[in-house]
C-alpha cells in the first residue's frame, strides 16, 4: 500500500485497495501507472494475471475523481473495450470495486443479453462503461451512445482485438472517438505486426513490457503426452478421476477447439461420474454465467471451454489446465495456460498432442521458448480406458458414440483445422468473415448455411437458363 500512497492516489481508491487486500504493487503497475497519471498513452505488454485490470484502472478513476463532471446522456467519460463477454463483466466487477467510495457510475454492456436493457442504463450516461464491440455498435446504431465524451479509451487484450475479425469495428470506433483523448493498449502477447497496426490508434505511447513476449508464466510446469486422437478422451477422463480423487487437482480447466467439441468432452466426463460444465460461444449468457459460476464457487471442479475463456478469465485456485487440442494459434497457448499459477501460485499445463498436431507444439515452443517435458501415458492405459463407460447420449436420444452412419466417433471430429469437417471452425480463429465482430467478441460465431440440393431433372439446366437471360 505504501507505494500506491506515494502516487498520490485519491484517498477514496486507497481505501478501497485496502478494504481488496492490496499489498503491493505488480511491476506493470509499476511501470505503468506513472505514466498514465502523468496523462500519456501507453502500450503495455505483460504476462496474463499480472494486474493490468488495476494498473490502467486505478490511475483513469483517479483522473475521473480528481475532475468531477455531470453525466452527458448516453455518453461515457471513460470506454474499455474487452473481446469477450466473460472478460468485460470481470474489468466491470474489479473497476467497481476500486470505485466502491467514488461517485463514480460503472456500466458494461455485451451481447447474448437483451439490449434495450443495456440502452435505459444508459440513457442519463454513466462515467464508465466495459463493453464489447459488437454490443457497443449495436447501442450507438441505436441512438442509445455516442462516444464524444470519451476522455480515456482502454483498449484490452489488444492483440486479439485488432485481429482480423476485429480491426472493421475498432477502426469505426476509434473515427467516433475524439481526437483529444488518452489512449492504453495492454496485452500478454503483441507481435511486431499488430504493433505496428496499433501505432495508428495510439499517440506516442509510452512502452511498458514487463516480461519477454509471448513467455508463459514461470511458475507453470510444462508437459506434453503424444497420443492418438482417439484416445485423449480415455486419457483425460482417467487423469482427472485420479487427481480428483487424490486432491492433487483442485480445479482443472479443459481447452478444446471447437464448441462441439467441448460438450462432447462434457457428455464423456458426465458419464464417468466427473461433473463438468462447458464454456462457449454456443451457449446462453445464462449458461455460461452458471457454468463460469460454479467453477469460481467449486461446486464444478472442471471447466472444458473454447479459447473464449483463455482471455483473462481469473478464477483463483485451477491447479491445471489440460490442452485437449493445441491451438493452431500459437499465442493462444499463452493465454490457455495462463489460467494458472495466478497470484504467486504453482500450476501444471498438460497438452495432448496428436501425429498430425506435431507442427503446432513446434510453433509453440518456438514462441514460448520453453520445451514442453514428455508425459508417458499411465501405466496399463489400454486396458483402463476399455472399462471406462460409454458416452452418454446427446440431446434427443442420438447416442453419441455412433454418429450418423453408424461409424464410431473417431479423430475425424476432433482433428486439427486441416483434418476438420466442413462447417466446423475452432471459436476465436481469424476470419475475415467475421466483419462485425469476430467470432470471440461475444462469443458468436457465424456459420454458413447450405441448402441441400434436390435430385436435378432433365431439361432443368437448359430451362433455368433461359429464365436467367
Amino acid at each position: 500500500m505504501a507505494y500506491f500512497s506515494e502516487l498520490g492516489l485519491a484517498e477514496p481508491i486507497l481505501r478501497a485497495l485496502g478494504t481488496k487486500g492490496y499489498s503491493d504493487a505488480t511491476p506493470i503497475q509499476r511501470q505503468a501507472i506513472p505514466a498514465l497519471m502523468e496523462g500519456r498513452d501507453l502500450l503495455g505488454i505483460a504476462q496474463t494475471g499480472t494486474g493490468k485490470t488495476a494498473a490502467f484502472s486505478l490511475p483513469s478513476l483517479h483522473r475521473l475523481a480528481a475532475d468531477p463532471k455531470p453525466r452527458s446522456n448516453a455518453g461515457c467519460r471513460m470506454l474499455v473495450l474487452s473481446p469477450t463477454r466473460e472478460l468485460a463483466a470481470q474489468i466491470a466487477e474489479n473497476m467497481r470495486g476500486y470505485a466502491k467510495y467514488l461517485a463514480l457510475n460503472i456500466q458494461c454492456v455485451f451481447g447474448g443479453v437483451p439490449v434495450g436493457k443495456q440502452a435505459r442504463a444508459l440513457e442519463r450516461g454513466t462515467d464508465v462503461l466495459v463493453a464489447t464491440p459488437g454490443r457497443l455498435l449495436d447501442l450507438i446504431d441505436q441512438r442509445a451512445l455516442t462516444l464524444r465524451h470519451v476522455e480515456v479509451f482502454v483498449l484490452d487484450e489488444a492483440d486479439q482485438m485488432m485481429d482480423l475479425g476485429f480491426i472493421h469495428a475498432l477502426k469505426r470506433v476509434a473515427a467516433m472517438l475524439p481526437k483529444e483523448r488518452q489512449s492504453l493498449f495492454f496485452s500478454a502477447t503483441m507481435p511486431q505486426a499488430i504493433a505496428d497496426l496499433g501505432r495508428q490508434f495510439i499517440n506516442n505511447p509510452v512502452k511498458v513490457e514487463v516480461a519477454p513476449q509471448s513467455t508463459t508464466a514461470e511458475r507453470v510446469e510444462q508437459f506434453v503426452t503424444f497420443v492418438n486422437q482417439a484416445e485423449k478422451q480415455a486419457l483425460l477422463t482417467l487423469s482427472l478421476r485420479a487427481g480428483l480423487a487424490d486432491e492433487s487437482i483442485d480445479r482443472a480447466l479443459v481447452f478444446s477447439r471447437t464448441k462441439h467439441g467441448a460438450d462432447r468432452v462434457v457428455r464423456h466426463l458426465a458419464t464417468a461420474g466427473i461433473p463438468a460444465a462447458a464454456i462457449h460461444g454456443n451457449k446462453s449468457q445464462a449458461q455460461r454465467t452458471a457454468a463460469l459460476g460454479g467453477f469460481r464457487q467449486g461446486t464444478v471442479r472442471v471447466l472444458v471451454a473454447t479459447d473464449i475463456a483463455a482471455r483473462g478469465i481469473d478464477v483463483s485456485g485451477v491447479s491445471h489446465v489440460f490442452n485437449f487440442e493445441l491451438p493452431n494459434v500459437p499465442e493462444q497457448y499463452v493465454h490457455r495456460i495462463g489460467r494458472t499459477a495466478r497470484n504467486g501460485a504453482d500450476g501444471i499445463a498438460v497438452s495432448y498432442v496428436a501425429p498430425d498436431e506435431k507442427n503446432y507444439l513446434r510453433d509453440i515452443e518456438k514462441l514460448t521458448r520453453v520445451k514442453c517435458t514428455p508425459l508417458p501415458l499411465p501405466e496399463d492405459f489400454q486396458r483402463q480406458a476399455a472399462r471406462l463407460p460409454a458416452p452418454a447420449r446427446k440431446p434427443g436420444g442420438e447416442q453419441q458414440a455412433r454418429p450418423q452412419g453408424g461409424r464410431r466417433e473417431g479423430p475425424r471430429n476432433d482433428a486439427p483445422r486441416r483434418d476438420r469437417p466442413r462447417g466446423e471452425r475452432p471459436e476465436g480463429e481469424r476470419a475475415r468473415s467475421d466483419r462485425r465482430e469476430g467470432v470471440a467478441a461475444d462469443g458468436q460465431s457465424q456459420q454458413r448455411k447450405f441448402r441441400p440440393r434436390g435430385p436435378k431433372t432433365v431439361g432443368a439446366h437448359k430451362s433455368s437458363v433461359r429464365r436467367a437471360s
